[in-house]
């Protein structure tokens, strides 16, 4: 979960204000900013244990980014479209 205290959160949001990142960013290069952040976090030894950790990260990341950003969206368009009959089914 991206939910860490408001005090902590100001070194990481001032770290992302310095980044080139908008909507035209392509990404191929968010994948290798996201890579080089993780081989970071893994450190010079790497064990499973925190390999796992990360991939843990990763899928929390994207569950979140789906359940937050994405789910939204896609309801909206359902509104603004209309659904598939198909998942009408039950109605």
């Amino acid at each position: 979960m991206p939910y860490i205290k408001k005090e902590d959160r100001k070194v990481f949001d001032d770290l992302v204000k310095k980044l080139k990142i908008d909507e035209n960013t392509p990404s191929g290069e968010l994948n290798y900013l996201i890579t080089k952040i993780l081989l970071k976090a893994t450190g010079k030894k790497r064990t499973y244990k925190r390999l796992n950790e990360l991939k843990g990260v990763l899928g929390c990341c994207g569950s979140e980014f789906y359940r937050r950003v994405i789910a939204p969206y896609e309801d909206e368009k359902i509104f603004r479209n209309g659904d598939l009959p198909e998942f009408n089914q039950f109605e």
